[in-house]
């Protein structure tokens, strides 16, 4: 299974939820504090990220960047 993780940049995000509501794994959710502007801001709630990169395409702010673990190298038997 491919594993991925996003970062949120918290001062950026005005908390729209349109990351939230894109995400199939259900990995990101609204903060209990506020940034700087005083939004809730999305963060990620669960450690089940796939790398999908769905909550960065619509995000309107641009305020997510998604990381992917590399594929594993499959060694074929000798």
């Amino acid at each position: 299974m491919i594993r991925g993780t996003v970062v949120i940049e918290r001062d950026i995000c005005k908390g729209c939820e349109l990351c939230i509501a894109a995400c199939p794994q259900e990995s990101l959710g609204l903060s209990s504090s506020i940034n700087i502007n005083g939004y809730r801001f999305a963060e990620l709630i669960q450690d089940n990220c796939t790398g999908c990169v769905n909550c960065a395409l619509v995000c309107p702010d641009v305020a997510i960047t998604v990381y992917r673990q590399p594929k594993s190298a499959i060694k074929k038997a000798v």
